[in-house]
């Protein structure tokens, strides 16, 4: 046992020091970092969350990146280091908090209300007192808050990888290949993806501003990744629930990797959060999203409106999703599994959740692509 314990030691500092050295040789001697994200609430209670770094190579995605740059910026995400047990003093709706970085250099912020703010996305700020001797005094960070009165036609739950982003998540090393090849302007959306999550956003009468969470077994070191992608391919702003913060090249080769049970218990945070709210839930058939989403279903009866699923494994798999939803009668009619984007979209105008025109706008974006 004393010796289990030594051999993991010294892995972990050997593995430590690979990782200086290589932050070394990306040149990634930074100043510390406020990596903050959207946030989300009611009137009633607001959550904000994020992390301080002690480094981060931050700048724009282009399409005509180079190999390096793409290598150099994914392989930095995994690199940088948590700073625990830091101040950061967060204002919002003029209010001012306090919190602490926890052990893994994460902060989290419940603001209780009442917060008279009008439905929409409102303005959050971090600062941070700079730990370095050089460089600003302050750390400072801006980011959003989305706050809901529980008042739209209905959310929407959404997977991201293999969902809304060419991933192939299940297939190790394609994956890897894509996450060090490609960045945020070069990574593709499946097609007909941003016009149908732009009409789903717009609901059925074209003006909505129906809210989007998207679940992802991705953590949060690519936050920043899917926020540039997310807005490169013109698929709505929506607030991002991811797991655990990460350090080191052992977990860059298992990113995405484990159970996807926790996707569960942040579906149930929003149910809870916005009690008003029905949802439509969407995810792929490679992640187990179609079983996470029957139990949700069935935890929150009446709360589902619909299960779209995109089919990206064999014919088992998806009779197997089939057969299960048949054994939830309070399911029937509300799942739509396919890997055709206007299929589910179909569904969706059918059941009156996207418009008309949302729909012709997903058509063209299919019938597009596959003039290519």
């Amino acid at each position: 046992m004393a010796c289990t314990c030594a051999l993991a030691a010294n892995m972990s500092l050997l593995s430590r020091h690979i990782s200086l050295n290589i932050k070394k040789w990306l040149g990634m001697e930074t100043p510390p970092v406020v990596l903050a994200y959207r946030g989300y609430g009611t009137p009633d209670r607001v959550f904000v969350r994020g992390h301080v770094l002690d480094d981060r190579l931050l700048y724009d995605p282009e399409p005509g990146d180079s190999l390096w740059r793409n290598l150099r910026a994914m392989l930095s995400r995994y690199l940088s280091t948590t700073i625990p047990d830091t101040k950061v003093d967060i204002q919002f709706n003029g209010q001012s908090y306090q919190v602490r970085t926890d052990e893994r250099g994460q902060f989290e912020l419940l603001a209780e209300g009442p917060h008279k703010l009008p439905e929409g996305w409102h303005p959050v700020a971090f600062r941070v007192h700079n730990p370095l001797d050089e460089g600003p005094s302050f750390l400072e960070h801006q980011e959003e808050v989305y706050i809901s009165h529980g008042t739209h036609e209905f959310g929407v739950i959404s997977d991201v990888d293999d969902t809304i982003l060419v991933s192939h998540a299940t297939e190790t090393f394609r994956k890897l290949r894509l996450i060090l090849t490609k960045n945020a302007a070069t990574r593709l959306p499946f097609p007909g993806v941003p016009a149908f999550y732009q009409s789903l956003c717009a609901g059925k009468e074209g003006d909505c501003n129906n809210p989007i969470f998207f679940i992802s077994s991705s953590e949060w070191n690519l936050y920043d990744f899917l926020v540039d992608f997310c807005q490169a391919r013109n698929i709505p702003k929506g607030i991002f629930l991811l797991q655990a913060l990460k350090s080191g090249l052992k977990d860059f080769f298992r990113t995405g990797g484990g159970t996807h049970s926790h996707k569960l218990d942040k579906a149930r945070h929003l149910m809870e959060v916005f009690p008003d709210l029905k949802f439509i839930l969407i995810g792929d058939s490679g992640q187990h999203d179609a079983q996470l989403y029957a139990q949700l279903s069935e935890s929150h009866p009446g709360r589902v409106l619909a299960v779209y699923i995109r089919d990206v494994t064999n014919r088992k798999n998806s009779e197997t999703i089939h057969a299960l939803y048949a054994d939830h009668p309070h399911l029937e009619g509300k799942l739509c599994l396919s890997d055709d984007t206007l299929r589910v979209a179909r569904h969706a105008f059918e059941h009156g959740w996207i418009s008309e025109a949302g729909l012709q706008t997903v058509a063209q974006q299919v019938e597009g692509h596959q003039s290519k």
